[in-house]
């Protein structure tokens, strides 16, 4: 008989690099499968897509309610204690929960589909209809009765620390839907030649077909390890169910606020810039693509970084519940500045190297665009502030600081509402392209809720910071002399915009150089030694080489 393999349970450091790394190729993907659909579809069916894909964010963060996450924190926080009979009824209650909010949702969206499209468009003419956006909406909506549910078996696996069958789901996810939007969309337009309407609402609809297809694949694996997940242990009463139903509206709530205010202002935001630029006499075409520019697709370039931190997050909750719940407070420092530090070595060289390669990047991906390049070089730096921003609110919520994660978020989000009208009008009059203010108040904004939320920690929990900001002042050279070297080169390589080949190997070259020189810069200053450890690195380095290579 055959011996079944037990899912594997990942470190702190492993798991971050599974979960971002499968993150960062479903983002990959997000992003190379734009390349041919954005050119089928052109400027008014990429901002009817994005109309429709911002508004399924929004209702997807109150669909799954902070429950996915909180099922992870909760599983972790049983399962150190060995509490086998809490924690699966903390998994079917979860299931039961998350059904419920999702039909509603699912509901409330299709039917003020159309209220909904005419808050976005306004009186914008010219672009898109109310009855387009109010379709596609409606086709979208269907995500939200299978998306929500995956999500709860993925916490599930991710609060026992097995994060690769996780994280294969996702990529199964988004293979799935971007070979529905590719060739569903081909065949609308190309083959049956419908309406773009009809193409974008069936490459939405991809977003349902995609969950449903990762869901088999998880359902299936868990089935399999029932027994090592603790899904066969009975339950003979409902003893506990009052004490979990608090524990997940308690541990729901913060993940509930900030996920819906980020939705929102990024919703909010998409509105602002679009009435600013059509009353300082922009015209609907230019309009519709800088707003849909910085919401969905210079967005969609920024999750490449963006990736990091929710990787980070996937490891970084089950670890740092452990460590509280057993009270071990200078691990859990030792964690918390881990965390920030790979945030920093990671995203702060990504950052600078796509906004100096940002118009070569924008063509690969959508043709060559001035205005375009314009969003992306500063829209990176937003990924940047996002990441540290998402890595502190999830060290809060970890450690039930939910007071702190209100506070921080509310005044973030506010001081960015407040400063973004005008921030976009005094740019404006310096003759500056009025959308940078909107990005500016952005950045502004997570950087002042990152500072409350470690100000808060270090005041609460003596958390210290030192070994944290000792990594980021040696990264200030090497990231210094890798940007120069980069822009010496591109100065001197030659490349044409308007060629997509040239572009990928003008990109793929420099990039290359600029990786290679920051890595070398950061291990001889022990910075990649410090944050990842050296058998770490050893380990990777004999993987890459079939251990023909090893550092010592």
């Amino acid at each position: 008989m055959k011996k079944t393999k037990h899912l594997h349970k990942s470190s702190f450091i492993e798991g971050t690099i599974l979960a971002t790394l499968a993150i960062i190729i479903t983002k990959i993907l997000g992003m190379i499968y734009v390349i041919p659909f954005y050119k089928l579809i052109g400027e008014k069916g990429s901002a009817l897509y994005a109309y429709a894909y911002n508004i399924y964010v929004i209702f997807l963060s109150i669909s799954t309610a902070g429950i996915p996450t909180s099922i992870s924190k909760i599983v972790k926080e049983y399962s150190t204690l060995n509490n086998l009979k809490a924690k699966k009824m903390t998994y079917e209650l979860g299931k039961k929960i998350i059904i419920i909010i999702s039909i509603i949702i699912f509901i409330l969206l299709f039917l003020f589909a159309k209220p909904i499209a005419l808050l976005i468009l306004g009186d914008l003419k010219g672009g898109n209809t109310i009855n387009d956006v109010s379709f596609v909406i409606r086709l979208v909506s269907f995500a939200l009765l299978i998306i929500p549910f995956l999500s709860i078996n993925r916490g599930y696996l991710q609060g026992h620390n097995i994060i690769k069958e996780s994280s294969y789901s996702q990529i199964i996810e988004q293979l799935v839907r971007i070979l529905f939007i590719l060739i569903g969309s081909y065949l609308t337009l190309k083959v049956f030649h419908l309406s773009i309407t009809i193409a974008i609402a069936i490459s939405v609809f991809a977003s349902f077909i995609g969950g449903l297809t990762a869901q088999i694949y998880l359902h299936s694996k868990m089935k399999k390890h029932q027994k090592e997940l603790n899904l066969d242990y009975p339950i003979k009463d409902n003893s506990l169910n009052k004490i979990i139903i608090k524990k997940i509206i308690k541990y729901s709530i913060p993940f509930i606020i900030i996920d819906v205010v980020i939705s929102i202002y990024n919703f909010i935001d998409m509105v602002f810039i679009s009435r600013v630029m059509t009353y300082l006499g922009y015209n609907a075409s230019t309009t519709e693509f800088v707003t849909t520019s910085i919401a969905t697709w210079a967005n969609k370039i920024n999750m490449i970084v963006n990736s990091i931190a929710i990787g980070l997050t996937v490891s970084l909750i089950p670890n740092i519940v452990e460590a509280f719940t057993l009270n071990k407070w200078q691990l859990v420092e030792q964690r918390v500045n881990k965390a920030l530090q790979i945030i920093l070595v990671v995203s702060i060289p990504m950052v600078i190297g796509i906004a100096i390669l940002s118009d070569a990047i924008w063509s690969i991906f959508y043709g060559y665009n001035q205005l375009g390049t314009k969003v992306l070089t500063i829209e990176i730096f937003t990924a940047l502030f996002y990441n540290l921003n998402t890595v502190s609110f999830t060290i809060l919520q970890s450690l039930d600081k939910f007071k702190t994660v209100y506070i921080s978020t509310f005044i973030g989000y506010l001081t960015n509402a407040i400063l973004d009208i005008p921030l976009m009008l005094l740019f404006h009059k310096l003759n500056i392209s009025p959308f940078y203010g909107a990005l500016l108040s952005s950045i502004i904004g997570l950087f002042l809720s990152t500072y409350l939320a470690l100000k808060q920690l270090k005041k609460d929990h003596n958390l210290k910071y030192q070994e944290t900001k000792k990594v980021l002042f040696k990264l200030i050279l090497p990231t210094i002399i890798m940007s120069t070297i980069v822009l010496l080169l591109k100065t001197i390589i030659p490349y044409n915009l308007n060629n997509k080949f040239s572009c990928i190997l003008y990109v793929a070259i420099l990039s290359l150089i600029g990786f290679i020189i920051y890595i070398i810069l950061i291990y001889k200053n022990k910075v990649l030694i410090k944050v990842f450890s050296q058998n770490y690195i050893n380990k990777i380095i004999k993987k890459i080489t079939f251990n023909k290579v090893n550092f010592s």
